[in-house]
């Protein structure tokens, strides 16, 4: 499980398997800009992900993983207001040209890129305000 809670102003502290993060807004959001925006963190989980799969890919073909970089940029959409583009560039100067195809294949399948080509159901429940006793 995952617990967000808020931690003053725009901080909010994430909480998964003993691990915490932060999130904050930048100060001219009206944040204190101590922690990345939660959509930063969005694309850092996308690049980290695609990161990942190279480095596992790398190491089970015997390439090297030195050097090995995700960078990621991202535009904004409207109607609604959301990411409307997400672009990632891979550098793995280890990569042999032979391998070059079937790296692409694999970086391309990691495991956030497929929940956002086919998008899980989400539900948001909010619960129920806790009643004061008298």
């Amino acid at each position: 499980m995952i617990a967000v809670t808020h931690a003053g102003r725009d901080r909010l502290r994430i909480e998964t398997r003993g691990h915490v993060l932060f999130t904050d807004q930048p100060v001219e959001d009206g944040g204190e800009d101590t922690a990345p925006t939660p959509t930063e963190m969005f694309v850092s989980s996308l690049a980290a992900c695609v990161a990942f799969y190279a480095e596992r890919f790398l190491r089970r073909h015997g390439l090297s993983t030195e050097g090995l970089k995700v960078t990621a940029d991202y535009q904004w959409a409207e109607n609604p207001h959301r990411v409307g583009e997400i672009v990632l560039n891979v550098e793995a100067p280890g990569l042999s040209e032979v391998k070059r195809d079937a790296f692409e294949r694999v970086i391309d399948h990691c495991t956030v890129h497929n929940t956002l080509s086919v998008p899980p159901v989400v539900t948001v429940k909010v619960a129920p305000p806790e009643v004061a006793a008298v």
